[in-house]
């Protein structure tokens, strides 16, 4: 009799523990479309959980799905051929009602004079200095800050957003901190040269999305950044 209660047991909770799993569980899912025509491109999605990639997969379609464990966040890279890459970051906070996450993801072609100036261009922006630790600009990075002034003098319409990253050694939260004063430095120099605040965005991930996991002053060097996202031409 004992012995059946404890199966019973066993048996109840290995089940309310699978069913709180999936209740949990969230779902991305997605397709891989041309930006110009909106067809389908064959492309190869890698994704990994953030900020340390333990957990990763490669799926070579023009479509999707995945689960986010843990609830933690989750990059996602799109590759194709004769197309500009594109990066983005998964939140589970982002599910909706059904605990999935909808994304089609936009490619554009590679081809083309204006190709730099197409939303969903990322560019990094390598000559970017700041002192360490710090926000304050390197006047040694004026330059090409001024590069950037110009292309959006030049495309009147434009619209960006400045996406600030840090390595991921140290305290997350002074991190995040850190990436975000560096992009309000960033956007303070643009509208201080003329460039209206409504077309700067700004984007904060701290250490969250390295480009790098080697622990060494090059691989943490590359992981301190910004980038520029065109979010409308």
């Amino acid at each position: 009799m004992i012995m059946r209660v404890l199966i019973l047991c066993v048996l109840c909770f290995i089940t309310f523990t699978t069913k709180s799993q999936s209740d949990s569980l969230i779902v991305v899912e997605g397709r891989v479309l041309n930006a110009d025509t909106k067809e389908p491109v064959v492309a190869r999605i890698t994704y990994q959980n953030l900020p340390y990639g333990n957990r990763m997969g490669v799926i070579n379609n023009s479509a999707f799905s995945f689960p986010l464990f843990d609830g933690e966040r989750y990059s996602i890279t799109v590759e194709a051929s004769g197309f500009a890459s594109a990066k983005y970051m998964l939140d589970p906070a982002e599910a909706n009602a059904e605990k999935r996450i909808v994304k089609d993801i936009e490619l554009h072609h590679t081809t083309g004079a204006t190709k730099k100036h197409s939303a969903g261009y990322v560019m990094r922006l390598d000559n970017l200095i700041f002192e360490v630790a710090k926000s304050k600009i390197d006047p040694d990075s004026y330059a090409e800050l001024d590069l950037l002034v110009k292309m959006m003098n030049e495309h009147k319409s434009m619209v960006i957003q400045l996406e600030g990253h840090t390595d991921y050694l140290g305290d997350a939260k002074k991190n995040l901190k850190l990436s975000q004063d560096r992009v309000d430095a960033v956007r303070d120099y643009l509208i201080a040269r003329g460039i209206h605040k409504n077309r700067i965005k700004l984007k904060a991930f701290g250490g969250t999305m390295p480009l790098s996991r080697d622990n060494t002053p090059e691989g943490h060097r590359l992981n301190r950044r910004v980038e520029v996202r065109i979010l409308q031409e």
